[in-house]
């Protein structure tokens, strides 16, 4: 009897789990392996920065992760995805396109397109300065004004 009351209460327990989680937005990955064939599931979604470099023990590489690391908010706030490679034996297909040597950060747009490369590390306040540059990215914050106003109207 004991074990039918603590099967019950277990599944209400997983219901109320489940429907917690469904009415709460799913946080999204920040921190991706880049082992994808190309970056099609991102297109019009998320701004991909890869993370090139020959092992997880670069300095370069180690420098960068906690640059990214140290400012989530900002970086999720611009739909960044962050794709990351520390292993040129795999010949990734992303890696073969990029053709990285050594340590390489790479900013890909919403469009596809990529926008910059960089050999060294990059702050994350850097990296979002030339986001808020780009034409999708200044359409989305002058929408995103235009809703604020909206609600006060």
């Amino acid at each position: 009897m004991k074990r039918v009351i603590a099967l019950v209460f277990a599944g209400l327990f997983a219901v109320a789990a489940s429907a917690q989680s469904a009415t709460e937005p799913q946080e999204t990955v920040l921190f991706l392996q880049a082992d994808m064939e190309d970056l099609s599931e991102f297109h019009w979604k998320k701004r991909p920065v890869l993370v090139f470099a020959d092992s997880e023990d670069d300095p370069a590489f180690v420098a960068q992760m906690e640059l990214l690391r140290e400012q989530t908010v900002d970086l999720r706030s611009r739909d960044v995805v962050v794709l990351i490679d520390t292993d040129p034996a795999a010949r990734s297909p992303l890696r073969l396109k990029m053709r990285p040597r050594g340590f390489m950060l790479v900013l890909v747009g919403k469009d596809g397109g990529i926008k910059l490369r960089k050999p060294r590390p990059w702050d994350v306040r850097e990296i979002t300065r030339s986001i808020d540059k780009m034409t999708i990215r200044q359409r989305e914050i002058r929408d995103e004004k235009e809703a604020a106003g909206n609600i006060f109207d």
